[in-house]
């Protein structure tokens, strides 16, 4: 076993064939945003150094899974590579992005608004302040193509997921669950709290890449009226929106 330093943190650090042709990177244990940039920067200087072989990666909450052609190189091979990457030193600037999303958490938008605040002491007006007032990081897709975990939510809304999901949650719906918030990307069965939901579509396939946000990136929420709301679904659903005006400045 090897190990790390990222941000004065220490991480175990695993090698773990996963069948014959990807093979996991674990850094670490648990949810912890240290532990994320370290993954997201491994990513990255696998992506710099263009190891031959490599197929695609996929971050994790707490470890990197590289897809490799087994045609072209090995587990050991990738093992020995992605070691010397790591000891070349701390972690690098990432190319992350900022994101200001707007979202509505109005009437039928928000279904579990109002148990939110209930549950959590809060008014729903706190409840939006709250989860709008935090930069979230994005730790991971996952779930639905381009559904993104992100963290961290307020301690004071931590709440565990509902005890029946829902059959069917729209797409774009705004949840929250544990300490995580996270977008639906499109419609589907689900166990958040429904918040609000986001006129912003998280996955076009007529975009390159189709998902919106990737591990790494930073996420605050805007609130918006319905009647905004209503405007920039419309503008979506014409594709007169331009998606670079959610990037924050």
């Amino acid at each position: 076993m090897a190990s790390i330093e990222q941000n004065q943190t220490k991480w175990d650090l695993r090698f773990l064939p996963s069948g014959d042709t990807a093979l996991t990177v674990e850094q670490g244990e648990g949810v912890d945003r240290g532990l994320s940039v370290a993954v997201v920067d491994l990513a990255s200087r696998i992506e710099r150094a263009a190891l031959a072989g490599v197929v695609e990666m996929v971050p994790t909450f707490r470890s990197l899974l590289v897809h490799y052609d087994p045609l072209v190189t090995s587990a050991a091979a990738l093992t020995e590579q992605i070691g010397a990457l790591l000891d070349q030193g701390p972690a690098v600037q990432t190319d992350s992005r900022q994101w200001c999303i707007p979202a509505c958490y109005e009437g039928d938008l928000a279904p579990d608004l109002e148990e939110v605040a209930a549950r959590t002491g809060h008014t729903p007006a706190q409840v939006i302040e709250l989860h709008a007032a935090s930069a979230y990081h994005v730790y991971m897709l996952g779930f639905l193509p381009g559904f993104p975990y992100m963290g961290d939510l307020p301690d004071s809304l931590h709440l565990p997921r509902l005890g029946t999901p829902r059959v069917r949650v729209p797409a774009g719906s705004v949840a929250i669950a544990m300490g995580l918030t996270a977008v639906y990307t499109f419609e589907s069965p689900g166990g958040w709290h429904l918040i609000g939901r986001t006129p912003i579509p998280f996955f076009n396939l007529r975009r390159e890449p189709p998902a919106l946000l990737r591990p790494g990136d930073t996420v605050k929420f805007a609130p918006i009226s319905r009647e905004t709301y209503d405007r920039i679904a419309m503008d979506v659903t014409n594709s007169t929106f331009e998606i670079d005006s959610v990037l924050a400045a």
